[in-house]
């Protein structure tokens, strides 16, 4: 042959041919023979050795592109049920691409941990089943109870009722009324699964345990490795250099009075130019600390997020860098992004800039303190900010609010609670939290920075992550429909819905009986919010696109916009590399998983504290409002905690009731009783079980009156709508059911 070819013509011939990538392949496509067969042989090494393919048996392919058969493992379950998975031996550059399992019909029940061979679709990103290779360990948190011959474990999820046997040498160490953390081995003893102790949590009673449990459970990462320590100790503060000096600008913080990392600092004045106002927005810039594949950028990616408990957070980032160098703290000197915003008196958008900086906060406010200066009650930290600071900046939000009823977000009132803690952990009081104007102000102000971050990128024609909320889907919207029917409240149907006509329907419920359940129903009918390299636009917000920006110290959604944001303005090396960049699917998907673990965690930890705090309160009656039907009983959510609690259907008066799917009622057979959300009830607690987070009311009354008994000696059950009566009536049925809708 004339010429030999090129490592890059090899190189791109594998990955263009993934299926076709033997030796004896290669050669035939390049017309290689005889004696030439070495020299490819050689290429062949040399390419394996700088690491840009990999030998697969008797085949070779480009490290970053995946063989047409692979040996995966499932990692993660979505909201939808569908099942997510990751090459077990992945070489490539960046992290391992995840993809989406389908399923087809005789295929067994995946779960995460199993480890499957599966012939891949790597354009559609889709995984099929060839055959399961093992399972993965199920993990177990919950009290380990002594017995002669090893022992058992009890869950702590009150989503399960299972127990399982432990082996005395599965028992490691554990002792009678331990909380534990476990994984199942398998097999069945007495009818009961088997696992081994993990790991030893300590007392369930013990002080601030209960977000321990959580910890566990949701398999939330709350230690940092050694090197990951190590990186952010050895961090120094940043020096002025090229950076922009902001240092005069009055950038204050306002947080909550406990808080310990401070992403975000604000500062406004009039426009000298026009009659509008000039907005700063500085946030911390974590993106010069952690750097693109070092031990920290791994970590921080691992977590996703920081996860908050009412008595501690684990953060994503160690606290050298949480709680110190990327905290803008008052006094000190700290680097940041900022944003410079012009609107005009209206409060629409004139201009804006990004900025790489250094800035000096004045002071750090909480929100109680900012409010109560503005409403004239300034201390003597507020004192001197207030005319040329505070002042400004609520002018500014002034007119930013005219433009924001314009643009007619959607405008949800559902309080959140606060949990207050004693030292030892026992919950002193349970009360919701007064949302302030201040607290608007600064939601306000972040929302326009996130959407100047997203305008910014887009015209640079940049990669990076967007946050998505698509529109509510129509099954959901039909159940709001009949819901909103049921209290005699309208919501127009025929037309494409839009955050005005819900705010419409928000506004007439505003102060009324039903305010709270049409606010708790209209949450529900939306989709969750999630992270995408695709826009689909934020329904919720009523934005065209939108991306988060402004804490990078507590998720690394907005640690990726920073890097976008570095590379598009050419403001050093640390911005978004090229690897990233190609994998920012797949990390939008991980961080949006991630998200959803610490939601899950911090609201079964609020869960198991209110029903500690109720826990003395059994026997107690109580008010509060059908919050969801399910075939298997009510759930009453209690008006002057929150709480939710479970009436079970058994518990409902003596006659069957039936469950209609699509209208999500119970109806009485004979006393014809519709039960449904947004009825009020007055209800009696039963258990409180603190380690499950469960509660188990009996029902009062409902709606005001005390429920039909209906006819007396029959089984109480919910039968579903249209079997008939003599089919059911012989059916054994659970009326206890501890699973949520």
């Amino acid at each position: 042959m004339k010429h030999f070819p090129s490592k890059a013509a090899i190189l791109e011939w594998i990955k263009d041919n993934p299926a076709h990538t033997g030796k004896r392949e290669i050669a035939r496509a390049f017309g290689i023979k005889g004696q030439a067969r070495i020299e490819l042989k050689r290429v062949l090494r040399e390419l394996a050795a700088e690491g840009l393919i990999s030998k697969d048996r008797k085949r070779f392919r480009d490290k970053n592109t995946l063989a047409p058969v692979e040996l995966l493992h499932v990692v993660a379950q979505d909201g939808d049920g569908d099942l997510f998975a990751e090459p077990l031996n992945w070489k490539g550059e960046g992290p391992a691409p995840r993809l989406l399992f389908v399923a087809k019909k005789g295929d067994p029940a995946l779960a995460p941990g199993d480890r499957i061979l599966c012939r891949i679709e790597a354009r559609a990103g889709e995984a099929r089943l060839i055959r399961r290779i093992g399972r993965g360990a199920e993990k177990i948190v919950g009290i380990y109870r002594a017995q002669d011959f090893g022992g058992r474990i009890v869950s702590v999820d009150k989503r399960s009722d299972r127990e399982w046997q432990v082996p005395p040498e599965g028992r490691n160490g554990a002792r009678d009324g331990e909380l534990v953390e476990a994984e199942n081995i398998g097999g069945r003893r007495r009818g009961l699964g088997r696992a081994r102790v993990v790991a030893r949590i300590g007392d369930p009673s013990a002080p601030k345990a209960i977000s321990l449990i959580a910890i566990h459970e949701h398999g939330i990462p709350d230690h940092f490795p050694e090197q990951v320590e190590a990186e952010a100790a050895a961090a120094e503060p940043v020096a002025l250099g090229t950076r922009e000096d902001l240092r005069h600008l009055p950038l204050f913080t306002i947080d909550p009075p406990d808080a310990r990392d401070r992403d975000d600092a604000i500062c406004a004045m009039p426009d000298p130019e026009g009659d509008g106002h000039i907005v700063w927005v500085a946030i911390a810039d974590v993106a010069h600390y952690v750097r693109p594949r070092s031990e920290l950028d791994r970590e921080a990616r691992k977590r996703g997020n920081s996860t908050y408990f009412p008595d501690r957070v684990v953060p994503m980032l160690p606290e050298a860098l949480s709680g110190d160098l990327c905290s803008l703290h008052g006094g000190v000197d700290r680097p940041c992004i900022a944003l410079r915003m012009v609107l005009d008196k209206e409060g629409r958008k004139v201009s804006h800039r990004f900025t790489r900086g250094l800035m000096k906060s004045p002071a750090a406010l909480s929100y109680v303190q900012a409010q109560q200066a503005i409403d004239g009650a300034p201390d003597a930290v507020t004192e001197p900010l207030l005319e040329n600071a505070l002042k400004p900046l609520w002018a500014a939000y002034e007119a930013a609010k005219i433009a924001r009823d314009k643009r007619q977000p959607l405008h949800l009132d559902l309080p959140e609670r606060q949990i207050v803690l004693s030292e030892d952990g026992a919950v002193t009081s349970v009360a919701f939290k007064e949302r302030l104007e201040a607290h608007k102000l600064v939601e306000e102000f972040m929302i326009l920075a996130n959407v100047c971050a997203a305008e910014t990128l887009e015209a640079a024609r940049a990669e990076f992550i967007y946050r998505v909320h698509e529109e509510p889907s129509p099954d959901k919207m039909e159940a709001l429909h009949e819901t909103v029917q049921s209290v005699g409240m309208v919501l127009a149907k025929g037309q494409r819905l839009t955050t005005a006509q819900l705010n419409r329907l928000l506004d007439q419920a505003a102060g009324g009986e039903f305010a709270e359940l049409i606010n708790m129903i209209v949450l529900r009918s939306m989709t969750q919010a999630y992270y995408s390299p695709q826009n689909f636009g934020h329904f919720g917000l009523h934005l065209q696109r939108y991306a988060h920006f402004t804490s990078p110290i507590r998720r690394y959604a907005d640690l990726i916009v920073h890097r976008a944001l570095i590379a598009a303005h050419g403001w050093g090396e640390d911005g978004l590399t090229p690897e990233e960049a190609e994998n920012l699917e797949t990390t939008a998907e991980h961080i949006s998983q991630t998200e959803r673990r610490s939601m899950l965690a911090e609201r079964d930890t609020t869960d198991r504290y209110l029903t500690a705090f109720l826990a003395s309160e059994v026997g107690s009656s109580f008010s509060g409002v059908v919050s969801g039907v399910a075939r298997f009983g009510i759930f009453v959510k209690l008006d002057d905690t929150g709480a939710d609690g479970l009436i079970p259907v058994s518990r409902l008066g003596h006659e069957y009731f039936v469950f209609d799917e699509d209208s999500r009622t119970l109806t009485g057979e004979h006393s014809r009783r519709v039960l449904r959300a947004g009825l009020r009830a007055r209800v009696r607690l039963e258990e409180a079980d603190p380690l499950t987070g469960g509660l188990l009311f009996e029902l009062l009354e409902i709606d005001g009156k005390a429920l039909a008994s209906g006819r007396k000696g029959h089984k109480k059950r919910a039968v579903p709508k249209g079997k008939a009566r003599a089919n059911i009536k012989h059916r054994k049925f659970k009326g206890k059911s501890r699973r949520k809708p």
